[in-house]
């Protein structure tokens, strides 16, 4: 059966009540309860762990019986898995409805299989309604489920000679004000930001997003700091609006203490040998360098030893854009093996 101009709506609903839950640990579903000529019942929303997923929270507004021969229209598919929640596709069994229509197949091991599940109760079950849409929803957290951990961005800024800084150790500023403006524009796509304590103490960054009349976005990253100094009391990320997390610099360890505290994005600046760290972990799955048209020679390197012995075991780069911000270039890219990984997932 082919889903009807009715169920094409309420999906398009679903997909924009599921941003009214959270981002986090768990993915924003949204869901609506349609009756056999197409008319809402009931709609519903997962407000965030803890709470009954979309399907249950559509159910609850309906007296029993209700939903009966009803269509449940989701924008991932119901869950088959007890957690502090019952299973989801157990629960429309019980309410009796008829066929249920889902964008996108949950690529958790663990809830996975309510399609299934409902197929074999003999409900009629059709995915794939506007999935990419849907896949543009829960972007981030998919890309979690695929890589077992936060997505990382590693950035860093750098003279046309590959320097973070001058002899003496200045650094602000090497890019003007457009290419500043994006990095702060991207920080607030992130969910958490991490630098290391050698950062922290020579520039006293304060990690906030901020507009360019210098107010403060309304989505601000988690600051993360990376090692074993103890951050001084009074360094300005101490008064960040979300609380200062510290890791001691295992970063397995970090991003997936990160994960379960349902970050999805990670946005690492620096400094040279905390961004060299990811890159030598193989955990750094985007590349933002932000290059100045400006020579320093010197030692001070945009990026720390990745153990590159020999030409051949250079680390290439798929290229994805290159942009000009005011005077300076922004070059986005990601490792050739993650690109063919993906293929290979994808095929």
């Amino acid at each position: 059966m082919t889903a009807t101009r009715a169920e094409h709506d309420a999906m398009r609903r679903a997909l924009a009540l599921a941003l009214r839950g959270p981002r986090g640990v768990n993915p924003q579903v949204g869901a609506i309860i349609l009756s056999a000529a197409g008319d809402i019942l009931a709609e519903g929303w997962h407000r965030g762990a803890g709470t009954p997923h979309a399907e249950v929270d559509a159910l609850s507004r309906l007296d029993p019986g209700a939903a009966a021969g009803a269509t449940a229209i989701v924008t991932l598919e119901p869950c088959n898995h007890t957690g502090r929640t019952g299973p989801c596709a157990e629960a429309l069994i019980r309410a009796g409805v008829g066929r249920v229509v889902y964008a996108i197949a949950d690529p958790n091991a663990v809830s996975a299989g309510g399609g299934e599940r409902l197929t074999a109760a003999g409900v009629d079950v059709e995915s794939g309604l506007l999935a990419d849409e849907a896949h543009a929803l829960l972007d981030s957290w998919l890309t979690v489920q695929r890589l077992g951990r936060p997505h990382v961005t590693v950035k860093w800024a750098q003279s046309l000679d590959g320097r973070a800084a001058a002899s003496d150790g200045t650094s602000q500023w090497i890019t003007g004000p457009v290419a500043r403006a994006d990095v702060h524009r991207r920080r607030a796509q992130a969910d958490a930001i991490v630098v290391g304590t050698g950062t922290v103490i020579a520039d006293d960054p304060a990690l906030t997003a901020r507009a360019e009349d210098g107010s403060m976005y309304e989505q601000q990253p988690v600051p993360v700091v990376l090692g074993e100094r103890a951050v001084p009391a009074d360094a300005a990320v101490r008064r960040h609006p979300k609380d200062l997390l510290q890791y001691p610099g295992d970063l397995t360890t970090a991003l997936a203490d990160l994960q379960r505290r349902g970050v999805h994005r990670v946005f690492v600046e620096g400094g040279p040998s905390v961004a060299a760290s990811f890159v030598r972990a193989g955990l750094a799955d985007e590349f933002l360098v932000y290059v100045a048209p400006a020579l320093l020679g010197g030692d001070m390197l945009a990026l720390r030893d990745l153990g590159v012995a020999t030409i051949d075991d250079a680390l290439r780069l798929w290229v994805t854009s290159v942009d000009r911000l005011g005077e300076d270039l922004l070059i986005v890219g990601t490792p050739r093996h993650a690109e063919a990984s993906n293929e290979q997932g994808d095929s």
